[in-house]
């Protein structure tokens, strides 16, 4: 159980007296320089000793540094692109100049538009994109969930070399897969991603009866933003920052703008297409009281519709949900957590408000309440899933645990870790430890793939299959590690099925490209090793991503070699 509050005052009494501080703290420009300062905790707790003159081991980083901010271009708000098939997109990274609450930010955008266009392509297209990268960082682009040609995966040092500033590269992207996906950078993430280089994929099926007939269709992408006193935080420049616990926003973004605003009638049914792009938040998301129902999730529709209260979607998922809107009125979009103050050992609740909903009281065009009551099942999904239950019951094929490993921290910070063990929650809903975290960086922290009967970590774990072969995984979130997290495992290239978390059977099935992982949890995952090449397997916390958290597999083409 966790430790009652004097319990755990004292025992971080005892951290404060035996702790002993290091080095200054987010960043400022002074006299045209930046530097470090750490950022006010969003709750008031007690300091550990030297925590606050603590000074990260890199430089700090914003983009802009020298630039006439008012020459730069204004990001625009993102524009539906309609592609066919063998269509062409130009799409350039560039710097851009934000506003955001009636304050100035240079920021990052794809064609200058947060966030990057809306690209609306049919099932079964394959596209040409240019890519010219404009910032001032090294980058690629990776089109996640899409099993698309290896190629163009966008992974540096494994599919491609990295694009330059100023440099090209053209992605043949196909999509053989109807759904809702995303493209972002896969070089400095946790930089790149949060400053606004993310847009989604809309595929569309050929079957005009794959959703549901809906009044409007929202494609929302849900993110934060790291600020302390009006500025964002800097980012490390040669290595990155907040390694331990990930880079948690406070300003709450909705399509890239904190003041998202919905209308729509009395009796309208929204479908909303989700996507967290923030960097390690994982939502639970609550539509103000409105019934909603899940459809899909990642990559495919589940086997049948179910009635939810909340949607909790990790860093990297995307899920369909529909909602009606019976009541007139004012409803808040909200995140609504429980979350921890681990300094204290206390439970709180946290409801954040990332968007209001006003519901008008008069009647649609049309009626769709008659669809949206009746909860669909999918056999097209239930038969496809039925191709691989033989392979449900067998010994796991691979097997991997999610740990950490740490050095070189201010010792009071090394102190307070070690006692800090009577509680993790399965999933960290909130900066429980922002004190920790701030002294976290990818010098003192390095998260791990572990092969257990190898020792194998990270890009040591070899892994080979053949085109064809069904894989089942084993992942086992270690709950002994100095601060075990949850952690969103995402497999680039290929499908999966989550098919049991700590034994107990998924009983409604979807085709995923992301598993959230708990902590303490043991998640079995079926794979389709459908897709030959060289691909990824990582966390998709940004941050554990910056520090070490990957691994690749090998899928060689059927035939080869004979």
């Amino acid at each position: 159980m966790i430790a009652s509050r004097p319990a755990r005052q004292g025992l971080l009494l005892c951290a404060v007296l035996l702790g002993t501080g290091a080095g200054s703290a987010v960043g400022q420009r002074q006299a045209g320089e930046l530097v470090w300062r750490m950022p006010m905790p969003r709750i008031p707790m007690p300091m550990l000793p030297g925590i606050r003159e603590y000074v990260p081991p890199m430089r700090p980083f914003l983009p802009g540094a020298g630039l006439d901010t008012a020459a730069l271009p204004l990001a625009r708000p993102r524009e539906l692109v309609e592609l066919g098939d063998r269509d062409t997109l130009d799409l350039s990274a560039i710097l851009v100049r934000r506003v955001i609450n009636g304050k100035t930010f240079v920021m990052y955008g794809f064609n200058g538009q947060y966030p990057g266009p809306l690209i609306s392509v049919k099932q079964e297209a394959t596209i040409v994109v240019n890519f010219t990268n404009e910032i001032d960082l090294p980058t690629t682009i990776h089109w996640h969930g899409v099993r698309l040609d290896n190629a163009f995966d966008g992974v540096p040092g494994v599919t491609q070399d990295p694009v330059l500033p100023g440099e090209r590269f053209v992605y043949h992207v196909r999509f053989p897969d109807p759904g809702i996906y995303w493209y972002h950078p896969h070089m400095r993430e946790d930089i790149q991603q949060e400053l606004g280089l993310y847009g989604n994929m809309l595929v569309e099926s050929p079957d005009p009866d794959y959703y549901n007939p809906v009044n409007r269709e929202e494609v929302l992408m849900l993110d934060d933003l790291f600020m302390d006193r009006g500025e964002i935080v800097p980012f490390g420049l040669e290595a990155g920052n907040l390694s331990l616990m990930g880079r948690f926003g406070n300003l709450f973004l909705i399509n890239g703008e904190p003041d998202y605003r919905l209308e729509v009638k009395r009796g309208e049914v929204v479908r909303f297409l989700l996507t967290n792009v923030s960097n390690t938040r994982t939502y639970n998301l609550v539509l103000g009281g409105a019934r909603m129902k899940v459809v899909g999730a990642d990559m495919s529709r589940f086997e049948r519709e179910e009635w939810i209260e909340s949607v909790v979607i990790a860093p990297a998922q995307r899920y369909v949900i529909e909602a009606r809107f019976d009541q007139p009125g004012e409803l808040a979009m909200t995140n609504r957590v429980q979350a921890i103050n681990h300094v204290l050992g206390e439970f709180y609740p946290s409801v954040d408000t990332l968007g209001m909903i006003g519901v008008a009281d008069e009647a649609p065009a049309a009626d769709y309440t008659a669809h949206f009551t009746t909860l669909r099942e999918h056999a097209d999904v239930t038969a496809d899933v039925a191709r691989f239950r033989p392979y449900f019951d067998r010994p796991p094929d691979k097997q991997l645990t999610l740990t950490l490993h740490v050095q070189d921290m201010p010792m009071s910070v090394v102190q307070f870790l070690s006692i800090d063990t009577t509680y993790y929650p399965p999933v960290e809903w909130n900066d429980a430890m922002p004190m920790m975290n701030w002294v976290s960086n990818t010098e003192n922290v390095r998260w791990i793939l572990r092969e257990p009967d190898t020792r194998r970590e990270n890009m040591d774990v070899s892994w080979e299959f053949a085109q064809g072969d069904v894989v089942k995984i084993r992942v086992f979130n270690d709950p002994k590690s100095i601060h075990p997290m949850h952690h969103p495992i995402h497999l680039h290239g290929q499908r999966l099925l989550v098919l049991e978390r700590n034994g107990v059977r998924t009983r409604n099935l979807v085709w995923k490209d992301t598993a959230m992982v708990p902590v303490g949890s043991t998640v079995d995952l079926l794979v389709e090793m459908s897709n030959p090449g060289r691909w990824m397997l990582h966390c998709h916390i940004a941050e554990h991503l910056a520090a070490g958290m990957m691994m690749a597999f090998t899928v060689t083409p059927s035939g080869a070699g004979n």
